[in-house]
């Protein structure tokens, strides 16, 4: 069992109620610290992974470096939540919801089981998130975040 979380209708959902957040479903990162499931897939499918990246370079606490495949990652315990890196990124990919750790406590998610699995899947705005038993389908936008975790979205390539 997987959960699939549609980034598009999770956008909308959003625009239309900006206090609405994905609730918080936490992984631990190899990179410092928890992240949200929508940070790192607004980072692994959305970002440009720009050559000289300004969100790097503007950063006063030294908390964002690229990963071996490109990816900017945040390193959650050196970040102070300037939020320098949003104003910097010509794409729009920081955004200012990642710095508001654990705004839902009773809503943190380690979908560990299938149980908190479903529980996530309630807990998300309707049409958002989804449990499956299906897997990567590129054809239909479909990615694999980690293990449990798909994402549907339209990722950004990249031009070699």
């Amino acid at each position: 069992m997987k959960i699939i979380i549609d980034m598009a209708r999770l956008r909308e959902a959003m625009i239309e109620n900006p206090s609405l957040a994905l609730p918080d479903a936490c992984v631990i990162s190899d990179h410092g610290g928890l992240k949200t499931l929508r940070e790192l897939a607004v980072f692994s499918f959305a970002c440009r992974r720009c050559e000289d990246a300004p969100c790097i370079a503007i950063c006063p606490a030294e908390a964002l470096e690229k990963d071996s495949a490109g990816i900017v990652q945040r390193n959650t315990n050196l970040c102070v939540a300037c939020k320098s890196c949003v104003v910097i990124c010509p794409f729009g990919t920081m955004m200012t919801d990642f710095f508001a750790y654990h705004r839902n406590r009773d809503l943190l998610f380690r979908i560990s089981s299938e149980q908190e699995m479903e529980a996530f899947a309630q807990a998300c705005p309707p049409g958002t998130v989804s449990l499956t038993e299906n897997g990567e389908d590129p054809e239909r936008n479909i990615y694999f975040l980690n293990e449990k975790v798909l994402i549907r979205d339209f990722a950004y390539t990249f031009k070699s």
